[in-house]
């Protein structure tokens, strides 16, 4: 079973940052496109960014846009996502998944094209 795991979640003030980490098995996740969703409680879950194999595609939610920067170092295993200018109503669960392309398509935000799946991060956004 092939395992992503998530650190870097917690507590912040409004305005603050976060960076999360999202690691995974190398040799295989290495050609995989990896994707940031977030869950809050009763919503469903929203795709927050993506970046494909290589680094060198990228796509953002329109809410995150400007505020949040994913980058990935496959010598690493990790895929990170900074947050800055954090906004209450960016708290939430926030996970990474991994699809088994290396390319990002445009409907890399949509949960279903995602095989693998970390456990979730909180993030709280609160004064």
């Amino acid at each position: 079973q092939v395992q992503v795991v998530e650190s870097g979640g917690g507590l912040v003030q409004p305005g603050g940052s976060l960076k999360l980490s999202c690691t995974y098995p190398r040799s295989l996740l290495d050609y995989y496109t990896i994707a940031w969703f977030r869950q809050a409680p009763g919503k469903a879950r929203e795709g927050v960014s993506g970046i494909d194999s290589s680094g060198g595609s990228i796509g953002y939610a329109d809410s995150v846009k400007g505020r949040f920067t994913v980058s990935r170092d496959n010598a690493k295993n990790t895929v990170h996502l900074q947050m800055t200018s954090l906004k209450p109503e960016d708290t939430a669960v926030y996970y990474c998944a991994a699809a088994a392309r290396t390319s990002l398509l445009s409907s890399w935000s949509n949960p279903d094209e995602y095989t693998y799946w970390g456990q979730g991060t909180q993030v709280t956004v609160s004064s």
